[in-house]
C-alpha cells in the first residue's frame, strides 16, 4: 500500500507538472501571437508534451484560453474586492471591482473577446469553462454584497442589479465596436449604465 500509494503521488505530481507547462507555454504564445495565431502543436512543443497529452488536458485552444486566463481573472476580481473595502460610495465600489477586470481582459483584445465567447458558447461540462463560470459568479456575489450594503436594498434586488452590471460589464468588453476602445473608455462606458441604476453619489438613484 505505501509504495502504490507513492506511485500515486508520482502521478499527480507528473500531472500537475505537465499542466503547469502547458498553462505556460499557452499563456506565452497566446500573448506573443493571440490566440488565432497560435497551434496546438507549437503549444505542445513549447511544452515538451506531445500533442495527444496536451488532449488530455484541453480538448481545443477555447479550452486552453479558458485555462490560461481563469487565473488572471480570479486574481483580477481579488484585487478588485481588496480595491473596494472602505469605498462607500456604492457606484464607486462596485467599479473597483469592474476595472481590475477589464484591465485583464484588455490585456490582449482577441485574446479577452475569445475568452468571453468561450464562456458563452463553450462546453458547461468541460472543466475549464466551468471554473470560469465560477469566476461570474464570484464577480456576481462580490457586487451584489456591495450593492446590498445599502439597507434599502433586499437581497434578491442585489443578487438582480449584480447580475445586470456583470451583464453589462460582460456586452462593453464583448462589443465589436469597443474594439479599439481602450481601458478607460470602456470604464466609462461602465460606469455611466450602471449608474442610472444604483445607488451612489451624483448620478446613482435616490
Amino acid at each position: 500500500m505505501p509504495s502504490a500509494s507513492r506511485a500515486q503521488g508520482r502521478r499527480e505530481r507528473n500531472k500537475q507538472q505537465k499542466l503547469e507547462r502547458i498553462t505556460a507555454a499557452a499563456g506565452e504564445l497566446f500573448a506573443e501571437h493571440g490566440i488565432d495565431e497560435v497551434t496546438t502543436q507549437q503549444i505542445a512543443e513549447r511544452a515538451d508534451i506531445g500533442t495527444g497529452t496536451l488532449f488530455l488536458y484541453a480538448k481545443s485552444k477555447g479550452e486552453l484560453l479558458l485555462l490560461v486566463q481563469n487565473s488572471h481573472y480570479s486574481e483580477s476580481l481579488e484585487r478588485g474586492v481588496r480595491d473596494a473595502e472602505g469605498i462607500t460610495d456604492t457606484v464607486d465600489a462596485v467599479m473597483a471591482v469592474v476595472r481590475p477586470i477589464v484591465e485583464c481582459n484588455r490585456t490582449q483584445i482577441e485574446n479577452g473577446r475569445t475568452y468571453l465567447r468561450e464562456m458563452v458558447f463553450g462546453d458547461p461540462e468541460e472543466p475549464h469553462h466551468r471554473d470560469a463560470l465560477t469566476i461570474t459568479a464570484r464577480t456576481e456575489a462580490s457586487i451584489a454584497a456591495l450593492i446590498g450594503r445599502d439597507p434599502g436594498i433586499g437581497e434578491h434586488e442585489a443578487a438582480t442589479l449584480a447580475h445586470t452590471v456583470s451583464a453589462v460589464m460582460f456586452l462593453s468588453m464583448a462589443a465589436s465596436v469597443n474594439i479599439t476602445a481602450s481601458v478607460e473608455e470602456i470604464v466609462r462606458d461602465i460606469r455611466g449604465q450602471i449608474a442610472v441604476m444604483l445607488p451612489g453619489t451624483g448620478s446613482g438613484r435616490a
